[in-house]
């Protein structure tokens, strides 16, 4: 998987661009809220990316930020809602902005996005409560600590196979504290093993 790409910036016509590395040019799809910050055509960049394989096509996703390149992945596994919905909601709303519509469960802010409708932003709602009770598990004051060990965590036991509240319960029973990732994983996999 290509996990970031740095280069000089050959094309920019929204939602894609072209970013030159090493003689290659690399087509990426990318959020507006990644194109609000990149420089000018010719200069250099670096960008995360997230390649998505289609039966169709192989296409490569850009974001100027970790927390971006997070969420768009979370959403993706959400049921029914794919890329093209997930660079929606990026280009439609802050990465904070949307943590924010979930916790208070804000349909109206999600349905102002573009191409989201009733029952997706219901979907996006239920799905993501749990992400979020997750990632708050790690913060202070009622703030989304998206790149939280307990969220990664989280990430890695979904894409085990568990259910989102079944991955949420694990994590909490995991017990509390500060631990990596790695730990947290090691914890809810035998907390898991002893039921």
């Amino acid at each position: 998987m290509i996990g970031s790409l740095r280069g000089r910036i050959s094309a920019k016509t929204p939602p894609q661009l072209t970013l030159e590395v090493g003689g290659v040019g690399y087509e990426l799809e990318a959020p507006m809220s990644t194109f609000f910050h990149l420089p000018v055509v010719g200069a250099e960049v670096r960008l995360l990316t997230h390649l998505v394989v289609r039966e169709d096509a192989h296409v490569l996703y850009g974001f100027g930020s970790e927390d971006e390149r997070r969420l768009f992945r979370s959403l993706i596994r959400v049921s029914g809602i794919g890329p093209k919905i997930a660079l929606a909601l990026l280009s439609g709303m802050s990465v904070a902005d949307f943590y924010r519509s979930v916790h208070s469960q804000d349909i109206s802010a999600l349905t102002r996005v573009p191409g989201i409708g009733r029952k997706t932003a219901e979907r996006l709602l239920v799905e993501m409560r749990d992400r979020l009770a997750v990632a708050e598990l790690a913060s202070e004051g009622g703030s989304v600590v998206a790149a939280s060990p307990e969220g990664e965590a989280y990430d890695a036991l979904v894409a085990l196979g568990y259910r989102p509240a079944e991955a949420t319960r694990l994590l909490k029973a995991a017990g509390p504290g500060t631990h990596s990732t790695e730990e947290l994983i090691r914890r809810a996999l035998q907390g898991a093993a002893r039921e």
